[in-house]
C-alpha cells in the first residue's frame, strides 16, 4: 500500500517550483484569466494528472482529467458530405438601390441599409484536408442576418448545376467522390466513376463545359463570381411575383490560374485560397462583391428558349441585364474557425418575407436535404442556438427542449393557440407582417416525370464554349483530355466524346485525337435537337469580362544580395499607388543586404516562393549575383515558370542576356520588360494590368 507521503498531491507552490525557469511566463501572469474546468472550477495544475504517488497509477477521482479527455474525444463533428473544405468571414451587405416595388424584403427597403452577413466559400468534392486548388466547383454561401430573420443564399461560383432533379444528387456525389473500394482519388473527378455517371447523364453537359473551364481553378476566392443557381421569386407588398436570379460580381474582377500553376500551388501552399482571404482581410483590403439581380416576369419565362426552372440552364446577361442592387464587404475574420466556419448551417429554405422559392425540382430537394443534414452534423434540432446560426433579430416561438437546448421560453403556455394572455400566453401569428408564400395556381397528376421543357442538354453548352476566347477553349480541351486520360475504360471515354460532338465538333475531334481515339463515335442521341446558333455571351468568359487592374493582385519580387534598392523603392511606391500587394523573395528570410547597404527581411525564400504563387513577377538582381540562374534551380524556375504561365515579367536591365538564355533562344515578347528607371516601371505596370499574355501559349 502506498504511504501517505506518496499519495499526496503537490501544492501549487511546489508545482511552480518544479516548472523551472520560464514556466511561470503564463502560469504567473496576473493579467491572464484563471484557467477553469467546463464547470467553472479554477485549475491549479493543468500539466499533470492525479496519481497515487509520482510514479503510481492514475486515480479515478481525477474529474479534471476525465472532463478534459471527454471533451477532446468529442470535439470533432462529422464533416460535410460536400463542401467540407471551407473558409468563412464576417461582413455586411449594403443596399445600393431600393427594390420596394419588386420585393417587400426588409434588407432592400432603404438605400444605404446595412445587414450583417457571414459568407462561406468551399470546394465541393474534397474532404477537409484536401488542397485549395483542386479543379472543383466552389461553394458561395451567404447568411444575411436581416431584421425579419435569416436569409441564406446558398450557391456556387457557377450559375448552373449537373442535374435537374434532387433525386440524382446522391448518385452525383457518390460518383464524384473517391471510389468506395479503394478510397481514392481524393478531391478530383479524374476517374472512371465520375465520367461513367456523367456520360450517362446528358443533362450534365452544360455543367461539364463550366467545370472543365478555368472557372474551377480560381486565382482567389476574392476574384470569382457567385450565383444563386436557381430561379427564385421576389414578392412585393401587394403579393405580386417577379422571378429573380442572383449574381455576385467581384469588385476587382475575375481571375483564374492555369492548370500547371494549380498543381504547383497545391504543392507550395495547399492553403493558398484561405491564406489569401485571411491576408486580404487582415491588411484592410476587404473582399467585396456587388449583388446583382436578373428580374423577369412570366411573359419572359414563357417565351425564353429554355425552362427557367431548369437548374442546368442560365439566362444570358445580354437577354436579361444584371441590375446591381447592393454590395457585400467582408471585413472581419472569424474568431474561431470551428465555432463559426465549421458550425455555420446554411439551409436553402431559410427565406424572409418578400423572397420565395420556385418549383425548381433541384431546389425543392435541397430544401429537404439541407435541414436534414444539420441534425446529423450538429447533433441537435437546436443548431439555431449556436451563435453563428442564431438570428440577430428577436425570436419567439413555442419550440422547446431537445439536445443542447440553450434556452426555453418562460411562461406557462408551451402551445398555441392558448387562452393565456400577456407574457404567459406567448407569441402570436401576424397575418400583416408574417411570411406568406406566393399564391401560385397548381394543377396536375401525381407523376414521377421530367418536364419536356427540360430536355435540351447541349444548346447552352455550345453557347458557353463558343463564348470563350481561344485560350479558354484550349484550356477546356486540355482539361477534358487530362480528366479522360485518367479513365481506364475506353467505352466511357468514347461515350463522352459522343456527347462533345453535340456541343462542338472541333472540340470533340481535338479531344479524341489527343486521347488516341481513331474511330470517332456517332453523336449521342439528343432528346431535343440542339440550337447551335445561340448568340455569343461575353459575360460567360473570364478573359472577356476581366478588369484591367492591379488592385488586389500580388507581385512576386525576386531579389538577390546587392539588388538595386532605388529600383525596388520606386517599384514599391508605384505598386502602392496601383493598390497592389507584393512579397519580397530573398535568399535569406531574416536579412538580405541591398545595393545601398540597407538590410531587409524577406517574405519568402527562393525555394518557398515560386512564381506560381503570384500574379505578376519582378526580378532585381545585382551584377555579382547573375550566376544565380545557372547555379540555383529555384531562381531559374522562377522566370521559366512565369513565362510558361503567360505572366507579365519585369527584370533589372542587367539581366537581359540572362533572360534570353533562359528562354532558349526565344525572343522576349511584349509582356516582358527591362527595368532601369522609374519610367520603365510605369510602362510595365500599365501593361501588366492585363495580368496575362495569352498569345504566349500559341508559341
Amino acid at each position: 500500500m502506498a504511504t501517505k507521503k506518496s499519495t499526496s498531491v503537490k501544492t501549487s507552490k511546489s508545482y511552480k517550483e518544479n516548472v523551472g525557469k520560464g514556466g511561470e511566463t503564463h502560469q504567473e501572469s496576473r493579467s491572464a484569466p484563471v484557467l477553469k474546468t467546463p464547470q467553472g472550477t479554477p485549475i491549479a495544475d493543468n500539466q499533470n494528472s492525479l496519481r497515487a504517488g509520482a510514479r503510481g497509477p492514475g486515480l479515478l477521482e481525477d474529474r479534471q482529467l476525465r472532463e478534459k479527455l471527454f471533451h477532446f474525444d468529442h470535439e470533432r463533428i462529422p464533416e460535410r458530405v460536400v463542401h467540407a473544405r471551407g473558409f468563412g468571414a464576417h461582413g455586411y451587405f449594403e443596399a445600393l438601390d431600393t427594390l420596394d416595388g419588386v420585393t417587400c424584403a426588409d434588407l432592400f427597403k432603404r438605400k444605404g441599409r446595412k445587414t450583417p452577413v457571414f459568407a462561406r466559400f468551399s470546394t465541393v468534392a474534397g474532404n477537409k484536408g484536401s488542397a485549395d486548388l483542386a479543379r472543383d466547383v466552389r461553394g458561395f454561401a451567404v447568411k444575411f442576418y436581416t431584421q425579419e430573420g435569416n436569409w441564406d443564399l446558398v450557391g456556387n461560383n457557377i450559375p448552373v448545376f449537373f442535374i435537374q432533379d434532387a433525386m440524382k444528387f446522391p448518385d452525383l456525389i457518390h460518383a464524384a467522390k473517391a471510389e468506395p473500394d479503394r478510397g481514392f482519388p481524393q478531391a478530383q473527378t479524374a476517374h472512371d466513376n465520375f465520367w461513367d455517371f456523367i456520360s450517362l447523364t446528358p443533362e450534365s453537359m452544360h455543367m461539364v463545359m463550366w467545370i472543365m473551364s478555368d472557372r474551377t481553378i480560381p486565382r482567389s476566392l476574392r476574384f470569382m463570381e457567385g450565383f444563386g443557381v436557381h430561379t427564385f421569386r421576389f414578392i412585393n407588398a401587394a403579393g405580386k411575383s417577379t422571378f429573380v436570379k442572383f449574381h455576385w460580381k467581384p469588385a476587382q474582377g475575375m481571375q483564374s490560374v492555369t492548370w500547371d500553376e494549380a498543381l504547383r500551388i497545391n504543392g507550395a501552399d495547399p492553403d493558398y485560397h484561405r491564406r489569401d482571404m485571411w491576408n486580404a482581410i487582415q491588411s484592410g483590403d476587404y473582399p467585396t462583391w456587388e449583388l446583382g439581380v436578373q428580374l423577369f416576369d412570366d411573359a419572359f419565362a414563357e417565351k425564353f428558349e429554355f425552362d427557367v426552372l431548369d437548374a442546368t440552364k442560365l439566362i444570358p446577361e445580354e437577354q436579361v441585364p444584371v441590375k446591381i442592387v447592393g454590395r457585400m464587404v467582408l471585413n472581419k475574420a472569424v474568431d474561431n474557425f470551428f465555432a463559426e466556419t465549421e458550425q455555420v448551417a446554411f439551409c436553402t429554405q431559410n427565406l424572409v418575407p418578400g423572397i420565395d422559392q420556385s418549383n425548381d425540382p433541384l431546389l425543392q430537394g435541397r430544401n429537404f436535404s439541407y435541414l436534414d443534414t444539420q441534425l446529423k452534423r450538429l447533433g441537435s434540432p437546436n443548431f439555431t442556438h449556436i451563435p453563428i446560426n442564431a438570428p440577430k433579430c428577436p425570436v419567439h416561438n413555442f419550440m422547446q427542449d431537445g439536445h443542447m437546448a440553450m434556452h426555453n421560453r418562460a411562461g406557462r403556455a408551451n402551445y398555441e393557440p392558448n387562452s393565456w394572455g400577456g407574457e404567459q400566453g406567448g407569441p402570436r401569428e401576424d397575418s400583416e407582417t408574417g411570411y406568406v408564400s406566393y399564391s401560385e395556381p397548381m394543377t396536375g397528376e401525381k407523376v414521377r416525370q421530367r418536364s419536356e421543357t427540360f430536355s435540351d442538354h447541349y444548346s447552352q453548352a455550345n453557347q458557353f464554349y463558343r463564348s470563350q476566347t481561344e485560350a479558354e477553349q484550349a484550356h477546356i480541351a486540355d482539361a477534358l483530355v487530362f480528366e479522360l486520360s485518367k479513365v481506364e475504360r475506353s467505352d466511357i471515354r468514347e461515350r463522352m466524346v459522343s456527347h462533345l460532338l453535340n456541343i462542338d465538333r472541333g472540340l470533340a475531334k481535338n479531344v479524341a485525337n489527343k486521347l488516341g481515339i481513331s474511330n470517332m463515335p456517332k453523336p449521342a442521341p439528343a432528346a431535343r435537337k440542339p440550337i447551335m446558333d445561340l448568340p455569343v455571351s461575353d459575360a460567360l468568359s473570364i478573359n472577356k469580362s476581366s478588369q484591367p487592374t492591379l488592385a488586389g493582385r500580388t507581385f512576386g519580387v525576386f531579389l538577390s544580395n546587392g539588388a538595386d534598392n532605388k529600383l525596388l523603392k520606386n517599384l514599391k511606391r508605384l505598386l502602392k499607388k496601383e493598390g497592389a500587394d507584393y512579397d519580397l523573395i530573398t535568399p535569406a528570410i531574416q536579412g538580405t543586404t541591398l545595393s545601398d547597404g540597407e538590410v531587409i527581411t524577406g517574405d519568402e525564400t527562393y525555394e518557398g516562393g515560386p512564381s506560381a504563387l503570384y500574379d505578376v513577377v519582378v526580378v532585381i538582381v545585382s551584377d555579382e549575383q547573375r550566376s544565380l540562374f545557372t547555379t540555383t534551380p529555384a531562381a531559374r524556375h522562377f522566370i521559366e515558370d512565369a513565362y510558361r504561365h503567360s505572366k507579365y515579367i519585369a527584370y533589372s536591365s542587367n539581366l537581359q542576356e540572362t533572360v534570353e538564355q533562359l528562354l532558349n533562344g526565344r525572343e522576349c515578347d511584349q509582356a516582358m520588360f527591362s527595368l532601369s528607371k522609374k519610367a520603365d516601371i510605369e510602362r510595365f505596370l500599365t501593361s501588366a494590368r492585363a495580368l496575362r499574355y495569352w498569345d504566349r501559349e500559341d508559341g
